[in-house]
């Protein structure tokens, strides 16, 4: 059997199918992901991880994972090194961080996600302190 598709009969996305983080996220982050993947799994042949891995490159062009769920970004574009370079890229992710957006846009993120010692932090450990309260707020939750 086949993948199910992302997106229903009036081309929105269908809640069910989406990841938890999306599940918590604006209509237009989830349409935006369930397009492309749903595109995607035509071109790569029923290629589900290349097919997931395709449309959250493209959610993150948009959004920023804050905490639990996606929000627009400040600015469209890459959000790391290797979205920006393209998907053969050796850089890792930033786990849905904007980790090109300002220092102080990654901040004000920390500000927000309650972190603590964030006035010491680089750009760089602001970066991997989001990713790391964000993927804790995503495991709390999913009741993880």
């Amino acid at each position: 059997m086949g993948a199910v598709p992302k997106t229903g009969k009036g081309g929105h996305a269908r809640r069910d199918e989406l990841p938890s983080t999306l599940q918590r996220s604006e209509q237009k982050a989830q349409d935006t992901f369930a397009k492309t993947y749903d595109s995607a799994l035509e071109s790569y042949a029923d290629d589900e991880s290349r097919a997931a891995r395709t449309a959250y490159a493209s959610l993150k062009h948009s959004y920023e994972k804050v905490g639990d769920h996606w929000e627009p970004k400040e600015e469209r574009g890459p959000s790391d090194e290797r979205a920006a370079e393209g998907r053969d890229s050796s850089q890792p992710t930033a786990g849905g961080v904007d980790a090109k957006a300002s220092k102080a846009h990654l901040y004000k993120r920390a500000q927000e996600m309650n972190i603590r010692g964030r006035s010491k932090m680089d750009k760089d450990e602001l970066v991997e302190a989001l990713q790391k309260a964000n993927d804790a707020a995503t495991r709390k939750a999913r009741g993880d």
